[in-house]
């Protein structure tokens, strides 16, 4: 009896130790954690930021949203900053909680709403209580102690908080107000302490904003000066990819928006009609997604937010994760961008049936060799030796039939050849390492489809790295 006690006890502090030592996100299913800067605008000027901040919060179970920030950018060049039409959606968003929560089951919120977990609908309170103005003055000369503003000082705390999460800073407009916390924390802090604050940033940028009336010179944007004073520590992407093909999809494809968003919900009622484009920020958050597709942490592994590649930056000087014209990285992410974009139209008209009814279809889960989480698997197998792939585990909680594709996202990887996947429909799959693969990697893509009224999709990235000997 003492025995099996002993033995008891020693199973379940040695369980409690392999819990402390996985990474937190695979424990509590934590939510990425976003910050949003945006130079959001009256609709006769430009409503597109708008539009994608409906988008943002229809599916606000998915982000920790830590900031709303209006600033500067096209839109605005800081003469009137407009953070009462992010306190428009978010009323809206308070009228469709009550259905959206219905989503994943949700009953009550939180006393403390830090460190949400996936499905958690955050209160409208806690998104208002983040709502703040950022810093008005655009451009590198304009960064000093007269530029601070609650919205870097907002980045600054988030930064500090013990969380082992990155902080994904997504310039939707000019990040001048980024730029003004890291000129903050590098004046009042040691090298070292600056050190520590860049390296808990990521900084996704839909163009370079923060110049004003578009008279732009490279090197007098804060864009610049971020990615040239701190190239060796700053994680900076810069999107001059996704963002146009969404901006023009949307409005080429609008009848959709207008059947489909267009007077779901409260939220689809002030859906506006694109000026000029749909949607253009929208990109920033489709690449940091939690969908089991998406690696943030490697631009060049393609996804729903674009596909990047690290090199000299369209200014010619500063070096960053990008996908300018002209370049490789460009028609990659415009290849990608085309084929994930009924996907992610789907997972947006769906949530806007929730929005309005309370009730629509829910994604997939996708489970491979009895893994359900959504990081990539990595797998290290000999080259001529048979890896089994097996998504059969996978769920969908309205019942619908499951369909699967697998393939290879050839891009992403070092081995640029041919991996032939025989019976690429079936749920379960046997792929031979090719012989000259040694040495390299392939990222494979488990796609699962249900057969619901929306159709929605599901991943799973599988990167197989080819051992030597």
């Amino acid at each position: 009896m003492k025995t099996s006690l002993r033995l008891i006890a020693l199973l379940i502090f040695f369980g409690n130790l392999a819990l402390a030592q996985a990474p937190v996100n695979a424990i509590n299913n934590l939510k990425p954690r976003v910050i949003v800067l945006t130079d959001i605008a009256p609709i006769d000027i430009e409503p597109d930021d708008m539009e994608s901040m409906i988008r943002l919060l229809a599916h606000a179970d998915l982000f920790e949203i830590e900031g709303l920030i209006s600033g500067t950018g096209w839109s605005d060049y800081g003469d009137k900053e407009h953070p009462e039409i992010i306190h428009d959606v978010i009323n809206a968003y308070e009228k469709d909680l009550p259905n959206l929560q219905k989503r994943s089951a949700q009953k009550a919120f939180k006393a403390d709403e830090s460190r949400q977990q996936m499905g958690y609908w955050p209160s409208a309170a806690y998104l208002r209580a983040r709502t703040v103005l950022g810093s008005t003055k655009m451009g590198v000369t304009a960064l000093g102690d007269s530029n601070n503003s609650a919205g870097s000082d907002l980045i600054i705390k988030m930064a500090d908080e013990k969380d082992d999460r990155p902080l994904w800073v997504l310039a939707w407009g000019g990040g001048n107000t980024v730029a003004q916390a890291i000129w903050k924390v590098q004046k009042e802090r040691s090298p070292a302490e600056l050190k520590k604050f860049l390296h808990k940033l990521r900084i996704y940028t839909i163009t370079d904003q923060d110049h004003v009336q578009f008279r732009f010179k490279a090197n007098a944007s804060s864009h610049y000066w971020m990615r040239k004073e701190f190239a060796d520590d700053l994680f900076f992407v810069w999107d001059e990819s996704a963002w146009l093909f969404q901006n023009n999809n949307g409005k080429k494809n609008w009848d959709q928006y207008a059947k489909d968003i267009q007077g779901h919900g409260a939220l689809g009622t002030i859906y506006p009609k694109f000026k000029w484009g749909v949607e253009g920020d929208t990109p920033s958050f489709l690449y940091v997604w939690p969908n089991g597709l998406n690696d943030p942490e490697n631009p060049s592994g393609g996804g729903w937010g674009g596909f990047f590649q690290r090199g000299i930056s369209a200014d010619s000087v500063t070096t960053a994760w990008v996908n300018q014209k002209n370049t490789p990285a460009n028609a990659i992410s415009k290849k990608y961008e085309e084929k994930f974009y009924p996907a992610l139209y789907n997972n947006f008209a769906a949530r806007m049936d929730w929005a309005r009814d309370g009730k629509g279809n829910r994604n997939p889960v996708v489970v491979i060799n009895k893994d359900k989480g959504m990081a990539p698997i990595r797998l290290s197998p000999k080259a001529n030796n048979t890896i089994v792939l097996d998504a059969s585990a996978s769920t969908d909680q309205d019942g619908d039939k499951l369909n699967y594709n697998w393939w290879v996202l050839t891009e992403a990887g070092t081995y640029q050849q041919t991996v032939n996947i025989e019976n690429n429909t079936a749920s379960k799959i046997s792929l031979t390492i090719p012989a000259d693969a040694a040495g390299k990697s392939f990222h494979v893509i488990c796609e699962v489809t249900d057969s619901g009224m929306r159709p929605l999709t599901s991943y799973r990235r599988v990167i197989v790295s080819v051992v030597s000997k």
